[in-house]
């Protein structure tokens, strides 16, 4: 049985735990929900747009054959070890923030900002970010949903460009603007039940500077220099959640406004309730992000969920590395796997006005997120059909990656322009 994971690289270890997962989800019948709650006592009861459902301690014959149920299924527990950069990267990038474009190889790479040690990488090996950004820089009114750790708001890189609920007023006790959720001005923490999504831990921070750090002058500088990032908790400051969650923060997100899902996590078995989300997602018109996993292995024999759920919306992506290769820990996959884009070394936001390098599929995931939000923000008409055609005609036919995916290296330039191959 798989583990799910936080998409990281090399610098994390999964967390193995005696019990992975923490009770059943039920998906209810419509009209059975008052019968469920006085048969079940110990019920947890979500109602989202798309079914009701309750998690439940135990599984038994009894529920299973139930007439309220529609189905019974595993709740998957999240579980990531903690980790941390080399100090030396983290202690430079603290005391001097400014003009830090030059190190982010993902956005423009000259082949001396993308090696190692000891080797250089490959010049243009990138997403072509600065001649994308003379088509197109963002949208202010374009939502992209970081599903995650949560996201520090406060960051200066991030909160001119950090979504709020406007017909929240925060602090008042009160559901201001009726979405069934107190005081959510900066989305919501289904961690922790509560309306404060702040990051803890840093995953959720880096995906979002990747994706909108402002262009600013200072710090880094995100794929889109315009836009709307809402802040989704799922995942504790310890890195574990719950399927329930995830399906939650999914629901709100498409609720609220988001028209893409940044989704730097994954793993596990196949789950009913998580597809009939990412379905809700689609029916709604938003596109669902994924990262393609970090166990170097073959999607196309070994599935990786959610990102190799077969729905229209999806989009899985794989990460590379400075030199235009596959990284060596990305999974793979020539039918499941959609795009490759940067994943290695990458230089980001993390909570506390500081700035960090992580590697994995997460990092290469809101990097394409962000991307397609340039593309939305110049097209947003465009069908879920229509964008994967666009990203596989106009993706770079990498001799090294075009045999990993359906495509190559994402390409932000050509993609906008819808410069095929």
């Amino acid at each position: 049985m798989k583990k799910l994971f936080l998409a990281l690289g090399l610098t994390c270890a999964l967390s193995a735990s005696a019990q992975d997962f923490n009770g059943y989800i039920v998906k209810l019948k419509p009209g059975y929900e008052s019968f469920v709650n006085t048969t079940y006592a110990d019920a947890q009861m979500r109602k989202l747009s798309f079914g009701t459902f309750a998690v439940v301690k135990e599984k038994f014959e009894g529920l299973v054959a139930d007439p309220a149920v529609e189905y019974v299924e595993k709740n998957w527990i999240i579980n990531l070890n903690d980790f941390s950069a080399p100090q030396s990267v983290e202690s430079a990038l603290t005391e001097n923030r400014d003009e830090q474009f030059s190190k982010q190889w993902g956005l423009l790479n000259d082949g001396r900002n993308s090696g190692g040690w000891f080797s250089r990488g490959k010049a243009g090996e990138d997403i072509n970010a600065t001649q994308a950004w003379n088509v197109e820089t963002g949208n202010r009114d374009l939502v992209v949903a970081v599903i995650d750790t949560g996201v520090d708001y406060t960051h200066s890189d991030l909160k001119a460009n950090t979504w709020k609920n406007e017909g929240e007023i925060a602090g008042n006790g009160i559901d201001d603007d009726g979405n069934g959720f107190v005081d959510d001005v900066y989305g919501y923490d289904f961690a922790n039940k509560d309306a404060d999504p702040m990051d803890g831990h840093s995953h959720g921070t880096h995906c979002a500077g990747v994706i909108g750090a402002r262009h600013n002058g200072t710090g880094i500088m995100g794929v889109m220099a315009n836009v709307k990032i809402m802040s989704i908790k799922f995942l504790s400051d310890s890195g574990s959640g719950e399927t329930i969650d995830a399906i939650s923060s999914i629901d709100y997100a498409v609720a609220n406004g988001a028209k893409i899902l940044s989704n730097s996590w994954g793993g596990g078995e196949y789950s009913e309730a998580l597809k009939e989300s990412i379905e809700n997602a689609r029916d709604k018109g938003v596109l669902f992000v994924a990262a393609a996993g970090n166990s170097r292995s073959d999607n196309d024999v070994r599935s990786t969920y959610p990102a190799n759920y077969e729905v229209e919306n999806v989009i899985s992506v794989g990460a590379m590395d400075g030199k235009g290769n596959r990284s060596s820990f990305s999974n793979y996959g020539q039918e499941t796997v959609h795009v490759f884009a940067p994943g290695s070394n990458i230089l980001s936001t993390v909570p506390g006005e500081r700035y960090k390098k992580m590697s994995g599929t997460s990092m290469a995931t809101p990097m394409v997120s962000g991307v397609l939000g340039l593309l939305l923000s110049k097209e947003d008409q465009l069908s879920f059909s229509e964008i994967k055609e666009r990203i596989y005609k106009t993706a770079v036919p990498n001799a090294t990656l075009i045999t990993k995916a359906k495509s190559g290296r994402i390409e932000a330039y050509r993609l906008l322009n819808n410069i095929q191959n």
